[in-house]
């Protein structure tokens, strides 16, 4: 009795999957039966876990199955998360090298400045090199 139940469930099983296809799977040895997939020691009808907790609390944000620490812990860890990548984010900006030399640039030319007035020099020179050190070329 329990051999021809067995039986009958097996072909059903068999001509289920058959119908379903197997399109992009080897079929296997002929006669083979393809078993359902369910994790080792799952119950098959029992629900996740985090199903279980959005039926409980619809704005179920995983932090807790409490809905009110649940909302509250979400709070904390977004208040501390954009806290942290703002704070850290203003700090790396300001702490970033001088790449094109702008402020460098700045200060050597105050000191120029300095110095030429303090000599009684033109801040602009129109002959950027001397020219008596300067080798032209002759005339043609």
């Amino acid at each position: 009795m329990a051999a021809a139940a067995v039986g009958r469930a097996l072909r059903a099983l068999r001509v289920r999957t058959m119908a379903a296809g197997t399109r992009g799977r080897s079929a296997g040895p002929p006669g083979a039966v393809a078993l359902p997939q369910v994790p080792l020691g799952a119950d098959p009808h029992e629900e996740e876990p985090m199903a279980v907790a959005q039926k409980k609390n619809p704005d179920y944000h995983g932090f807790s199955a409490d809905p009110d620490a649940d909302v509250l812990n979400m709070r904390a860890v977004f208040f501390a998360g954009v806290s942290v990548a703002i704070v850290l984010g203003t700090v790396f900006l300001h702490y970033l090298p001088d790449y094109g030399l702008q402020q460098w640039a700045r200060r050597e030319a105050e000191l120029q400045i300095r110095e030429r007035e303090s000599r009684g020099l033109p801040l602009l020179d129109p002959n950027y090199y001397n020219p008596a050190r300067l080798t032209l070329p002759p005339p043609e």
